[in-house]
């Protein structure tokens, strides 16, 4: 045999060593039985330890990031959306989201099973795909009932939750959705001022974590939920009674250019929006840009006044129409006779209103719809707005058929600005949705006429009102004016002469204006009592008085009698200079 290398043992002597370390020298047999027990005993019972400290991290560590994906899928808390006397418009309350963390699912098949029982709309292939995934954390379902929570409950399913999260809420329902606007599952703003408060801070407030939970500044508007019912109401009435196919309108304060009301109907339910994407339920007011007619004769008007060139009193031939090669401009209500401008606005001609403007020339037309803001986008805090049609190339026809409001399109809201403007003193005041004071306005305002210009406006309008076309909205006891329009709708690149957008355009009241009403009609028909007519001063001018009758007390105007005609209390303040 070959000698052992020195220091290095042989497997006998190893043996004895391990031997005498673990037993020592002269241990009997019984006793190396229990030492090895021993070894056994601690052995398993590493083993176990390691095996349990993993199942605790395995159980905790998805728990941990399903709390941490869970609380980044919260949906965000919202401040509340108030009216201008405190009702509130919008709110946030808690419900239950349904939620799983696939990796703690035992069986997937029971778990889809028992949840599509208590949940029936709950999708079983989406659901069991998801469950079945190997993430930490799935929504299963948003926004449960709370019946529906207890029952899941009872269950007893592992890897299953519940988070609670903000749900919007509008008390109101469809009164205010055109206003307000609504949001998504994640509580996020859609359209309307849920929109702009996203835009205007709240998405940064989520994503920096200050808006999971946190009770925020509630957000006032200038908006009168007692004058937006009462508008609303009167306008379903309206579309019903008249066939028509949509209605709209708003109450402006003119001092202030605060919204107190705007409803565009078809509407939508903000508390499930399902329809707010229907094209037919937009806000005509903002979204739509409509040929908005007669309405735009206040404005060439206006013009024509405030150029210096004319009084109201300055005649207008209109005895026979105005060709431009094969185009005929004609009135509707023809007199066949030279008219004072008093009476061009009284008939609604367009042949005098053309004269006017062409009197002016097509760039002060151009400059003068400019100044008013027709010509540019109005902006407002609703996101929804549209660009106004304009001419490419703009000629003498083109003045001339603009002047009473044909060939150019704007959001209607847009053109309430600029009729508030000839009324309220001259001042062109952006429309706003949120509470504003006169000092406020002011700032902010643009001169566009001399007040001289707008008292003879006032004028005019309620003149128009004693005896004109908006003598059906005459509402006793206040002293209404208002300018009537009927405008055809191009169909087909024609104008059609039985599809029609008829307005009714208020101001209250006439002397000391404060608040201007548009009612307008899309596709009303000829009904029972208009006889045959289907034009403004049959549908939209009534259901102005109508609105009038029923706002007016809200809004603190008292009724006043024995009230002098225009020429004896507006005119005469122009003349003396008052």
């Amino acid at each position: 045999m070959t000698p052992e290398k020195p220091g290095i043992f042989s497997g006998e002597r190893r043996r004895a060593l391990i031997h005498s370390l673990l037993y020592g020298k002269g241990t009997d047999r019984a006793a190396k039985s229990k030492a090895r027990v021993f070894l056994a005993i601690a052995g398993f019972s590493v083993i176990y330890t390691i095996i349990a400290v993993r199942l605790v991290t395995f159980a905790v560590a998805p728990e941990k990031q399903a709390s941490r994906t869970a609380r980044d899928a919260v949906s965000t808390a919202r401040p509340d959306i108030l009216d201008r006397n405190g009702e509130v418009l919008a709110t946030d309350v808690k419900a239950a989201s349904l939620f799983a963390e696939p990796r703690r699912i035992i069986d997937v098949d029971e778990a889809v099973e028992l949840l599509t029982a208590v949940l029936p709309d709950l999708d079983a292939t989406e659901t069991r795909q998801r469950l079945a995934s190997r993430k930490g954390f799935v929504w299963l379902k948003r926004e449960i009932s709370p019946k529906q929570q207890q029952e899941i409950h009872r269950l007893g399913l592992p890897g299953i939750g519940f988070l609670r999260e903000n749900k919007r809420a509008y008390p109101s329902g469809s009164v205010v959705s055109h206003v307000i606007g609504h949001v998504n599952i994640d509580n996020q703003g859609i359209a309307g001022i849920e929109r702009w408060l996203d835009k205007n801070g709240l998405a940064d407030l989520h994503l920096a974590g200050f808006a999971t939970d946190r009770q925020q500044k509630p957000v006032e508007l200038a908006v009168d939920l007692r004058v937006q019912h009462a508008l609303r109401d009167e306008l379903l009435q309206a579309r019903e009674k008249f066939k028509a196919k949509a209605a709209a309108g708003t109450i402006v304060d003119v001092r202030t250019g605060e919204i107190l009301a705007m409803v565009s109907v078809p509407d939508y339910d903000p508390n499930s929006p399902k329809e707010a994407n229907d094209p037919t339920r937009i806000n005509r007011l903002t979204t739509g840009v409509f040929e908005m007619g007669s309405t735009f004769k206040s404005l060439t008007l206006a013009m024509a006044l405030d150029s210096g060139k004319y009084s109201v009193n300055s005649p207008f031939d209109a005895r026979a129409p105005l060709h431009y090669g094969r185009f005929k401009i004609s009135d509707y209500h023809a007199q066949r006779r030279v008219l004072t401008m008093s009476e061009v606005f009284q008939y609604s001609s367009n042949i005098g209103t053309a004269r006017a403007a062409l009197g002016v020339g097509v760039e002060g037309h151009k400059a003068f719809l400019k100044k008013l803001g027709q010509m540019d986008r109005l902006r407002t805090e609703l996101p929804e707005s549209a660009e106004p049609l304009v001419p490419k190339r703009w000629g003498e026809l083109n003045t001339v058929t603009i002047s009473f409001g044909h060939g150019i399109a704007v959001a209607p809201l847009q053109a309430v600005m600029g009729v508030s403007a000839l009324v309220n003193g001259g001042l062109l005041i952006p429309p706003t949705f949120m509470k504003r004071t006169e000092e406020e306005a002011k700032q902010l305002a643009t001169r566009v006429i001399k007040p001289d210009t707008s008292e003879k406006m006032r004028y005019l309008m309620r003149m128009n009102a004693e005896k004109g076309s908006a003598r059906k909205a005459d509402v006793e006891g206040y002293y209404i004016g208002g300018k009537t329009g009927t405008a055809e709708k191009v169909v087909g690149g024609r104008y059609s002469k039985t599809k029609l957008l008829t307005s009714f355009t208020a101001v209250l009241p006439a002397d000391k204006p404060k608040y201007l009403i548009l009612i307008m009609l899309d596709e009303p028909q000829a009904v029972q009592g208009t006889f045959g007519f289907a034009t403004s001063g049959w549908n939209a001018v009534p259901v102005g008085g109508k609105v009038i009758g029923r706002i007016a007390p809200l809004l603190g105007i008292e009724p006043r009698r024995d009230l002098p005609t225009s020429d004896k209390l507006i005119l005469a303040n122009i003349r003396t200079g008052r």
